[in-house]
């Protein structure tokens, strides 16, 4: 690899970065579950559960995943389902079945040993650059940075860095200057230091640059940026999805089916659900071509409708609609999907759309 040259005007801010971090993280670092732990596999756990998750929201998700699959073989010999309701309500659910994944991998394939570096630990599906870095780090001390969203915005305002965060480029050099940086440093306290500096203090919004220990030195308080770092250089863009979800009510049982697929939400259950291509008004869809034909055919009693506010997904928002119905006799099974007791719902994972409007409308059983 081609040796990382950091620029004159760098040089004086980095000789200090590591030691003046680590000293404010000395003081103001947070008391959590996971900090102090020397485990891989909780740490692993730890930082999976933590990728586009806060930490106040995490911390109850680590406990339930380290008390209910406290070895890497618990996790790996769990019923998939139950994986996956311990998950629900922190999205993302790819990252559980990956979890799961690789802790097959390490159980079966690699005799329960787990990987010791930031390279083996980068084999395991589901884990990029970060996840590999803040593990081999904090659990092997390996010097190589963990860089997320809170060490770009810390690096990229204090040294003042105009790469695109999202090119490969800008990932390129952040990675490199992190490297630097964490030379000479515990890596492990390194790497959480930072994480947390950009956490509490170098935050998005309204940093506390008034009593930031970088202050003297920070390029884009000097030259009023703050705003402005670190840089982007495209927009996420989100399309519109249409979901009218069909609950098919008879006596005590309703009907719900698994998400499979390459889609959103796979592994998670879900009520009889048709998507249109546009918002269609419910009278419009409920005599369309769009509703089943199998339910075209019964007597249904049409209870009424429920539309959720739009569910924001990173590049998708979901409008959906949940309508009820009743039915007397057998429900009319079609499709992908069982018959189960409503008193049975609340023990299959749902997506968080779902758990809402199960929640809002007193559903769970």
């Amino acid at each position: 690899m081609q040796s990382f040259k950091i620029s004159k005007t760098l040089v004086h801010i980095s000789m200090e970065f590591a030691q003046t971090i680590l000293n404010w993280y000395n003081i103001y670092k947070r008391e959590l579950p996971w900090r102090g732990e020397s485990d891989p596999y909780k740490i692993w756990i730890s930082e999976v559960i933590l990728q586009q998750t806060r930490v106040d929201q995490g911390k109850s998700y680590y406990y339930k995943f380290v008390e209910n699959f406290p070895k890497v073989s618990d996790l790996a010999n769990a019923d998939e389902d139950f994986v996956m309701k311990c998950w629900q309500g922190l999205g993302y659910y790819s990252r559980a079945r990956n979890l799961q994944f690789s802790a097959k991998y390490i159980t079966k394939e690699l005799n329960g040993e787990f990987p010791n570096s930031y390279k083996k630990l980068l084999e395991l599906k589901g884990v990029g650059p970060y996840v590999a870095a803040a593990v081999a780090s904090i659990a092997f001390q390996e010097k190589v940075a963990a860089i997320d969203g809170n060490v770009y915005r810390v690096l990229g305002r204090i040294f003042g860095i105009d790469k695109a965060i999202d090119t490969s480029a800008g990932k390129k050099y952040y990675q490199q200057l992190g490297n630097e940086l964490i030379k000479n440093s515990n890596a492990g306290d390194f790497n959480q230091a930072v994480m947390e500096f950009g956490a509490l203090h170098c935050s998005p919004k309204q940093p506390k640059c008034e009593s930031c220990p970088f202050s003297e030195n920070c390029i884009a308080l000097r030259d009023n940026k703050i705003e402005q770092l670190p840089v982007k250089s495209k927009k996420v863009k989100q399309r519109d999805r249409f979901f009218h979800y069909l609950l098919v009510n008879s006596n005590d049982e309703i009907m719900i089916g698994k998400r499979t697929g390459k889609d959103i939400w796979n592994s998670l259950y879900e009520f009889p659900l048709v998507e249109t291509p546009q918002k269609m008004e419910p009278e419009a869809f409920l005599s369309s071509e769009y509703f089943p034909e199998k339910l075209k055919s019964c007597n249904l009693n049409w209870k009424g409708v429920q539309n959720m506010k739009p569910h924001i997904l990173s590049h998708q928002r979901i409008h959906a609609q949940f309508y009820e119905f009743e039915i007397e006799g057998e429900l009319p099974v079609f499709g992908e999907y069982s018959v189960i007791k409503k008193k049975d719902i609340a023990n299959f994972a749902f997506p968080r759309l779902i758990e809402l409007y199960l929640t809002n409308s007193h559903k769970m059983g």
